[in-house]
Order: structure tokens, then sequence, then C-alpha cells
């Protein structure tokens, strides 16, 4: 059993930054994607960036340039640094792991709120 929690976020102005965490508990052996994900009143779960066991990144077309996912291997931690923050960028933000087995799991999620 994986338990994934979050952390970091909080209110910030546009144009200011945040660096979510997410830290891993339990074996990341076999893990296969880790990613984050965020959810908007009113809209569905969208992703906002991954990150392969290769390190491969991907992001979604509207954080690209400000965001970066990386990883920690050593502390089973990954991040999420997030720059030049829009009001739209306001969410709960979710880390989730994908692993090879098909298994996935998810943090309990961190509230981010850009706004002045």
């Amino acid at each position: 059993q994986v338990q994934l929690v979050e952390s970091g976020g909080g209110l910030v102005q546009p144009g200011g930054s945040l660096r979510l965490s997410c830290a891993a508990s339990g074996s990341i052996w076999g893990i296969k994607t880790m990613g984050w994900y965020r959810q908007a009143p009113g809209k569905q779960r969208e992703l906002v960036a991954t990150i392969t066991r290769d390190g491969n990144t991907n992001y979604a077309d509207s954080v690209k340039g400000r965001f970066t996912i990386s990883r920690d291997g050593a502390k089973n931690t990954m991040y999420l640094q997030m720059n030049s923050l829009k009001p739209e960028d306001t969410a709960v933000y979710y880390c989730n792991f994908a692993y090879y087995s098909g298994r996935q799991y998810w943090g309990q999620g961190t509230q981010v709120t850009v706004s002045s």
C-alpha cells in the first residue's frame, strides 16, 4: 500500500510562485509514471504534468514554460514548481503514482488559490 501526502498549497497573488510536494510512503518499486492533476470548481480533473521513471516529462499546454515537475528518488518525493501563477490556476491539486501493475494511488489534494 502506498500513501501520498501533498503539501505546499496556499494563497498567492497573480504572478507569484508556489512549490507543491508529494511525499510517498511505502514502496515505489515498479512505478511507471508520477503526475500532478488539478480540479477547479465545476470542472473535471485535468492533467497538469507527468514524469516517468526515466525522467521524461509532459505538460499541459496551459502550464508549459511556467510549471516544472521533478522528483527526488532518494526521498520518494515529487515536486511541482509553479511560477507566474494566474487566477485560472486556482484548483485543488492532486498527485498520482501509476504502476506497471495497473495500480494507481492519489493524494488527498492541496488547495492552490491565485488571487489578489
